[in-house]
């Protein structure tokens, strides 16, 4: 992803004197460049001048590539702002949002403050809270000038102003919501047996050994089972909205380490192996090896019959004392080199348009983070008219949504985890 002003190559011959001009001269611009003062950075509230400045700009959007459905739905948002507002996307695909942190953190280190490599990264957590921390983020509250922020719910979705419990201080703009379900194929699994909780998983898991596992962690859906077995299983809940606390972290974290101790000789493969993703996890249920997955999506599973990834007998369900939930932002780093590009995508992301076709099973399924009651007539019925599919669970279905533990909850979790279980895949 280099971006080399003077790319050309020049043709090269005899001529020192042309060779020694050609230095001097480019000398002398780069110290009228550095000596100039720097360009302003774009200001959402003045909408018109974003968008001027952000024609013929490409945007380096960092995230995650491993679902065809999501990385579809990114090359029609591409195709959607080339044509309206000529700014060209590139989907940098990512396995781990960490690695797009790490680059912005060594083009800090490096002192490259301006036209930085990354101009947008899918984000929430602790990946989120590590770059707040460092000051590695664009100007605060950009999110909420955004001119499609009008139409966000955050009336009545906390999450969307507090990332793992942490304000967002309008340094990220949500684009989704997300909700931990699980998924069963009725062809082989009756309603009735399913689990309502994390202490009858393991019951079901000792009666239906090798029919149940998680990704392994650090992968973002394995990492979150854990918290979810955490949050059920901690004496007091309270204590994973603070920063972890070193001294009392064996105590608190205990109770879910002899859990996964007694749950793992019953999984796939008798946790000899996990799955590498949700994709794998998925396939595995297509293929009969699992009788129960889980994604943090409530209409994943009727997402991918719509796709024929999954068997249309496949349904959802969930506990009934509540799962885990959040929201997903995107964030402009601090140096990106197309700034008012990213604000226009960002703002295309939550507009009721992008909104209700990434809600759409047969796309994605991904929730809205709209309020349908800021929207028009025409815009309501674009969420209206969609079918959500066979297996997605009706909102007074889910369940209560469980908050987040504090970041710093999760990098822990996952260094105890691959000290105590890691394998090689």
């Amino acid at each position: 992803m280099a971006r080399d002003v003077f790319a050309h190559r020049l043709p090269t011959g005899d001529s020192q004197p042309v060779t020694d001009l050609i230095r001097v001269t480019a000398l002398s611009l780069a110290l009228t460049l550095s000596a100039g003062p720097a360009m302003a950075d774009p200001d959402p509230a003045d909408w018109n001048a974003v968008l001027e400045e952000a024609r013929g700009q490409t945007v380096y959007w960092n995230a995650w590539g491993g679902s065809t459905q999501i990385n579809a739905y990114i090359g029609w948002v591409g195709e959607e702002l080339e044509e309206r507002h000529g700014v060209r996307l590139v989907h940098v695909k990512l396995e781990d949002t960490a690695n797009a942190v790490t680059t912005v953190v060594a083009e800090k280190t490096a002192g490259r403050d301006e036209g930085g490599s990354i101009d947008l990264i899918w984000i929430n957590g602790e990946n989120f809270a590590s770059m707040k921390r460092q000051g590695l983020l664009f100007a605060p509250d950009w999110a909420t000038k955004l001119p499609n922020w009008r139409y966000v719910d955050v009336e009545n979705k906390p999450t969307i102003t507090v990332d793992f419990t942490l304000p967002t201080d309008g340094l990220e703009s949500p684009w989704g919501m997300a909700k931990l379900v699980f998924f069963y194929d009725s062809a082989r699994t009756d309603a009735a047996d399913l689990p309502d909780n994390a202490a009858d998983l393991l019951v079901w898991a000792k009666a239906n050994p090798g029919r149940f596992s998680y990704p392994q962690p650090p992968d973002f859906i394995g990492s979150s089972f854990l918290k979810q077995i955490l949050i059920e299983t901690v004496a007091d809940p309270a204590v994973l909205q603070k920063p972890v606390d070193e001294a009392s972290f064996e105590t608190v974290t205990q109770p879910m380490f002899d859990y996964l101790d007694r749950l793992h000789p019953h999984l796939w493969r008798s946790a000899r192996a996990f799955p590498k993703d949700y994709p794998s996890m998925s396939q595995l249920l297509a293929d009969g090896e699992l009788d129960i997955t889980f994604a943090f999506n409530p209409a994943e599973a009727s997402s991918a019959i719509a796709n024929q990834l999954l068997p249309d007998t496949v349904r959802s369900f969930t506990f009934s004392g509540g799962t885990l939930a959040n929201t997903h932002f995107v964030a402009i780093p601090f140096n990106a080199n197309a700034k008012a590009g990213a604000l226009v995508v960002a703002n295309f992301l939550i507009s009721p348009e992008a909104q209700a076709r990434k809600q759409d099973p047969e796309v994605w399924g991904d929730p809205t983070v709209l309020a349908m009651d800021k929207l028009s007539a025409p815009q309501r019925k674009l969420f209206e008219a969609l079918d959500l599919g066979i297996a997605t669970l009706l909102p007074d279905e889910l369940g209560p949504a469980l908050d987040e533990p504090h970041p710093t909850w999760m990098s822990r979790l996952e260094e105890r985890w691959s000290a105590r279980y890691a394998v090689g895949n």
